[in-house]
């Protein structure tokens, strides 16, 4: 095993032994820095997980590579078969077109335009395969699995580097006319820039609120005079130092919080969903979750939604792709029988 890979056992089921008639099945994320795999049997239990660092690898060839070695190393960590294996699904993060398989454009890995990545997966394992946008398959896993297990309607916010959302309605996924619902970075939020921001360039809330946004508001407002902390730190690392009582670093969790709780308030007066996850390294931190609360308190709305952190964390997005490779097995064996 080198360096870059590397392997976790938590929520695995290591006791579980393959029959004749077992089957599996694999979820990806491929994220901005890592490919992360899960091996999960028919019940959806997970038997097995794998990782490996994708920094500078960002040909379709060389993470489809990847994914096949990692796929056939979950596969005899229990022995199984290549044949076992029922499905397959991959969350990309970017705008995927989930009918055709295609992922039509992603930030993160340059040069992926228009991949026909659902074909790729297929011809590779002669499997069923799924694909979808990331953060819409972490809304499937706490849907499934996490803080929104029983609810049909809600919005899963992803708050790290940048800023996404995933809706769920009527027990859904909705996509948009052009798989583009929830991309909520675009939003135009008093306090927010209102000048039309560049192609390929973060948006308008996602600039002030995502990850990198809240570092650079920090670094904006730092001086050595109004605080004694470092001017480089992260996000979470403010966040940190504001409930340690630093007052910078308490102005930019209020900023964050307003901000974020304006967006919640907007799409809860649009979609009139009862529950807001929040998930990402950022979204998932203790006192932002505290702060926008306490932020949509003062807004005196008629029905306040719920407001609640992540239950699975990093691995929503691998539970909801199993859960969507899970549920493309029954879809086509629907469509065969039909």
């Amino acid at each position: 095993m080198t360096k870059q890979e590397s392997r976790s056992t938590l929520n695995v089921n290591h006791d579980t032994q393959p029959t004749i008639d077992t089957g599996y099945v694999v979820g990806v994320d491929i994220g901005g820095t890592n490919l992360r795999l899960a091996l999960a049997d028919m019940d959806g239990v997970v038997v097995g997980k794998w990782s490996y660092s994708i920094v500078g690898v960002n040909g379709v060839d060389a993470v489809m590579s990847l994914i096949c070695d990692g796929v056939e190393r979950l596969l005899r960590e229990v022995s199984a078969p290549r044949h076992t294996l029922k499905s397959i699904a991959v969350g990309a993060p970017g705008i995927t077109d989930v009918n055709e398989g295609i992922v039509i454009a992603t930030s993160y890995l340059m040069g992926w335009r228009d991949v026909p990545l659902r074909a790729l997966l297929e011809n590779a394992f002669h499997v069923p395969a799924a694909i979808d946008n990331d953060v819409n398959l972490a809304a499937i896993g706490e849907s499934w699995a996490g803080a929104a297990k029983g609810t049909r309607d809600f919005v899963f916010l992803a708050i790290g580097t940048g800023i996404g959302a995933g809706i769920v309605l009527n027990g859904h996924p909705f996509h948009g006319e052009n798989w583009a619902a929830g991309e909520i970075g675009y939003m135009l939020i008093p306090g927010t820039p209102e000048t039309p921001c560049e192609r390929g360039k973060p948006g308008a809330l996602e600039s002030m609120i995502g990850g990198e946004g809240i570092r650079t508001q920090w670094q904006s407002l730092w001086s050595a005079d109004g605080t004694t902390l470092p001017k480089d730190l992260t996000a979470t690392q403010i966040f940190d130092h504001a409930l340690a009582g630093d007052s910078l670093a308490q102005t930019i969790l209020r900023q964050s919080a307003r901000l974020l709780s304006l967006a919640i308030y907007n799409m809860s007066l649009v979609l009139n969903c009862p529950l807001f996850v929040l998930g990402g390294s950022v979204g998932t931190h203790p006192e932002l979750c505290t702060a926008t609360q306490n932020m949509l308190e003062l807004w005196n709305m008629r029905r306040q939604p719920q407001l609640t952190r992540s239950a699975l964390g990093a691995d929503a997005q691998l539970m909801g792709a199993l859960r969507l490779a899970l549920d493309t097995i029954a879809s086509r064996s629907s469509h065969l029988a039909g």
